[in-house]
């Protein structure tokens, strides 16, 4: 039996296959490109590892450099909407509470706006602010013209109905693309906005050279915000960077899919996006394999994301860091909706 992902060849015969450039062939190892690899039997066929120490490195997909790629192309298209319409796009943040982390992130927002050319209002509520008082303040800023954007910093304090406070956004300058009416459109290929942290995943993809068309990726994770949404987008027939970057066959795994492991190591790309520290492990990852680590969780040793970082980057082709990863990109993708808002407002 041969088995080749990316000149990478297991000989179960321990003859030498054309192309192959190792010198050193058994039925338990196989040295290909100059790298060990452990061979393991699995019920779909042979997965191969690393030897631990071999010095095999995926490359590391820079969010943080992708990020400012973005923003640099958002500013100038900022200027030249605001020179050609006339109107600054605005963003307007809702904070309700005295949540730190929550707060640390519309900071990040406002900042980014600053840096690509959008204004920015910051709504902070206290944390005794009724539903009522905050469905109030929502439908003013749906109707003030000055806004184009509207952005409810998430959780909300307890007593209040997320959904409902969501769902209340106007669908318009609903940027963050929760909207019940913006998610029906991404299901029909026709989005008005795209829900930021799965674009996010998408522009790092494409931009690292990933094409997605034809390829399985598997998703861990079944939330509204990012794997239900990141599987529509990737098995879309278009997207805003092109086909390639959409096309893909998909596996949207949850709590009760068989065989995770199995069905993980099946994938020429995982999205991680489970909120468990170090969940994926190298053994759950095929050699050469996209692996993108949506998760970040607070531990003892510091901020980690869904995958075991250190291990599975000895096997994957390329990886996401955490941090520096997935999240600089949901802020950047923040402001692309905020501009797209305001072109949609310009245009009515």
């Amino acid at each position: 039996m041969v088995i080749c992902s990316n000149k990478r060849i297991v000989h179960s015969t321990g003859v030498k296959h054309q192309g192959a450039t190792s010198q050193h062939y058994s039925p338990t190892k196989v040295m290909c490109l100059k790298i060990t690899y452990n061979c393991f039997l699995v019920s779909s066929g042979i997965i191969l590892v690393p030897d631990k120490g071999v010095g095999v490195s995926a490359v590391i997909m820079d969010g943080k450099a992708i990020s400012k790629e973005i923003q640099t192309e958002i500013t100038q298209e900022v200027a030249q909407f605001v020179e050609q319409a006339g109107i600054t796009p605005c963003l307007a943040a809702v904070l309700v509470g005295d949540d730190p982390a929550s707060e640390v992130y519309v900071r990040n927002k406002h900042r980014a706006c600053e840096r690509v050319g959008i204004t920015s209002q910051m709504h902070k509520l206290p944390a005794s602010t009724t539903q009522k008082e905050l469905l109030t303040l929502i439908n003013q800023l749906n109707l003030a013209n000055d806004v184009h954007g509207i952005l409810i910093q998430l959780p909300l304090p307890e007593g209040i109905d997320t959904l409902l406070v969501l769902d209340a956004v106007d669908p318009r300058k609903d940027v963050d693309a929760f909207h019940p009416e913006n998610v029906g459109l991404i299901s029909q290929g026709r989005p008005r906005f795209l829900p930021c942290t799965p674009h996010g995943v998408q522009q790092i993809l494409d931009r690292c050279g990933i094409e997605m068309s034809g390829k399985h990726v598997v998703i861990v994770g079944r939330s509204d915000i990012v794997g239900k949404p990141m599987s529509m987008l990737l098995t879309a027939r278009n997207s805003t960077r092109g086909p390639q970057a959409a096309n893909a066959t998909v596996t949207l795994c949850h709590s009760r899919t068989r065989n995770l492991p199995e069905v993980c190591r099946s994938a020429d790309v995982i999205v991680a996006a489970i909120g468990v520290a170090k969940f994926i492990t190298a053994d759950m990852v095929k050699p050469g394999a996209a692996v993108v680590d949506v998760g970040i969780n607070r531990t003892e040793e510091g901020l980690c994301g869904d995958v075991d970082f250190e291990k599975v980057r000895e096997v994957a082709g390329h990886i996401t860091p955490v941090p520096g990863g997935v999240g600089p990109l949901t802020v950047t993708m923040l402001m692309y909706n905020t501009l797209d808002a305001a072109k949609l407002f310009a245009g009515r």
